[in-house]
């Protein structure tokens, strides 16, 4: 089996690891470093539970070689505070019910913000929809990330 030293920036540490070439970025980030806010459902990058942020662009981390992650800042929801405006929005005004897509909606909704910190609610619409929520019917949702953008989320 090939393997290559990877290094990176999870969640603002750096870390370092011998891994397989193969290595899928969901199951290292999972097995080798705790971070199990990153689920794996469908394996194939439709439901976004597995979302994470690979230098601030969200990733469907089960269908992302762990290579593409060498020399960046990958964030998962363990490198969110529990004060973050996007997070506390979610918590506050119950834009979840069972939580398995709930950390992949939050850096959905982050990655948004950054890029535009006032969406309309069809932007917003837009943008969560790569994210699958079987549990909502996303009104919650949309309105956690309408009050984190008001909160000023993005700074």
């Amino acid at each position: 089996m090939s393997t290559l030293t990877l290094c990176f920036r999870l969640n603002g540490a750096e870390v370092t690891r011998e891994i397989p070439t193969s290595a899928v970025l969901a199951e290292l980030l999972r097995e080798e470093f705790g971070c199990t806010g990153v689920k794996l459902a469908c394996s194939r990058a439709v439901c976004g539970a597995c979302t994470v942020l690979l230098d601030g662009v969200p990733v469907a981390a089960c269908a992302t070689f762990a290579f593409r992650a060498e020399g960046a800042e990958v964030t998962t929801i363990e490198g969110v505070a529990e004060e973050d405006p996007v997070r506390r929005a979610f918590a506050e005004h119950s834009a979840f019910q069972c939580g398995y897509c709930t950390p992949g909606m939050i850096l959905l909704a982050k990655a948004l913000l950054a890029r535009n910190p006032a969406p309309t609610r069809e932007e917003i619409a837009a943008w969560m929809s790569s994210g699958l929520c079987r549990c909502t019917g996303y009104q919650m949702i949309l309105e956690a990330v309408e009050i984190a953008a008001r909160a000023g989320a993005s700074a």
